[in-house]
């Protein structure tokens, strides 16, 4: 066993996330404008473009699982399936970044790619979050703001007699059942029926960046829980666990976007240590790079920057809201609200109903006060 095979899987992610990161621009894919869109037009064609990559993912998994090719663990990164049921941390954290995701003008991952189009106020967005991550997650910060009255009211479901916080397994537990039976109905059932509900509008049907979109990102979460729980994975995770300086967070995941941001400022504050160069800041590279590529390509490449600052204001702002939030609900829009939607967890469920609530409510606030 040797670096090469930790190497080659960051290649592959960035690979995977380069060619998302380019879609995404192409097709202008976008979580907060699905809820924009939906909300202040009544427009909900990117809204299904988000349900058909949660779908695509979920039928993904479940389809790796039944081949035999993956097997997603309790402890995945972030841990989605996790016995400790931290429901506030989901919809506090998900109110919050759905809050900043708006004030920002986009979702991690869109934040990303409007860098990779040449948009300054992101990178902007960009810096603060990731500082914010990092605090989060590699101080005393969330222990000292947080985890002191959210661990006490965090039930542990392993009490009830259930597992973890699958739904089939919260099902299963109740009802006396095989838990892995009711989580593949389950995850059949809904991942037919997200896709179905999408396709059931002509308008998205006639719309190939939106069919386009939601592919992209619904298929580039199954490469990820692929390319991490495959037998490369096992090789990588083997590696892990032998080197005297391991490499960080070398679990099975997928892509998710704020995490990695904290990580990207502990690589660069501590040393600029190769080993701690994961998944997540490879994801983050892969998107801005394949972003900038179809930009530049496109002659799309435009160079924007804040007109005022009322508009940084509000960028900063919500960018704040986003590296808390994003750390404190565990994910995303994608780390969570597709990623983590993905494996059944409930959590996930609740952080997107969040994000979407802190979204629309914000947008509304806007208009309110305009």
């Amino acid at each position: 066993m040797d670096w090469n095979v930790h190497q080659q899987m960051l290649m592959m992610v960035f690979g995977i996330a380069a060619v998302m990161g380019a879609l995404v621009n192409k097709t202008d894919f976008c979580t907060m404008g699905a809820v924009s869109d939906w909300v202040n037009m009544g427009d909900t064609g990117r809204m299904r473009a988000w349900l058909l990559a949660i779908g695509l993912a979920m039928g993904g998994l479940l389809l790796l699982e039944v081949l035999g090719k993956v097997q997603i663990p309790d402890n995945t990164f972030p841990p989605y399936k996790t016995a400790n049921f931290a429901w506030i941390r989901y919809l506090l954290g998900g109110v919050m970044f759905g809050a900043g995701m708006t004030l920002a003008s986009g979702c991690g991952n869109k934040t990303l790619v409007r860098i990779g189009g040449g948009n300054l106020k992101s990178l902007v967005v960009l810096a603060i979050a990731c500082v914010m991550a990092y605090l989060m997650l590699w101080t005393d910060f969330y222990a000292v703001a947080f985890d002191s009255w959210i661990a006490p009211l965090t039930p542990n479901l392993t009490q009830f007699g259930i597992r973890n916080q699958q739904l089939g397994s919260i099902l299963a537990g109740t009802l006396g059942m095989d838990p892995g039976g009711v989580n593949r109905l389950l995850a059949a059932a809904i991942s037919l029926g997200l896709i179905a509900f999408a396709f059931s509008s002509r308008d998205f049907r006639r719309n190939a960046d939106l069919i386009l979109g939601g592919a992209a990102v619904g298929l580039a979460v199954v490469a990820g829980w692929y390319a991490t729980g495959g037998s490369m994975g096992q090789a990588w995770r083997e590696f892990a666990e032998m080197a005297d300086t391991p490499p960080s967070r070398a679990q099975i995941q997928s892509f998710t976007f704020i995490s990695p941001m904290g990580d990207l400022v502990h690589y660069l504050w501590d040393g600029r240590d190769p080993s701690l160069i994961n998944f997540g800041i490879m994801a983050l590279l892969g998107v801005m790079v394949g972003s900038f590529a179809y930009a530049a390509v496109t002659r799309r490449f435009r160079l924007e920057w804040f007109p005022d600052l009322k508009d940084f204001a509000y960028h900063s702002v919500g960018a704040v809201l986003m590296g808390v939030g994003g750390v404190l609900a565990m994910g995303c829009t994608i780390g969570q609200g597709v990623t983590g939607v993905s494996t059944l967890a409930l959590g996930s469920m609740l952080t997107f109903a969040a994000i979407v609530a802190g979204a629309a409510g914000t947008m509304k606030l806007q208009y309110r006060y305009m």
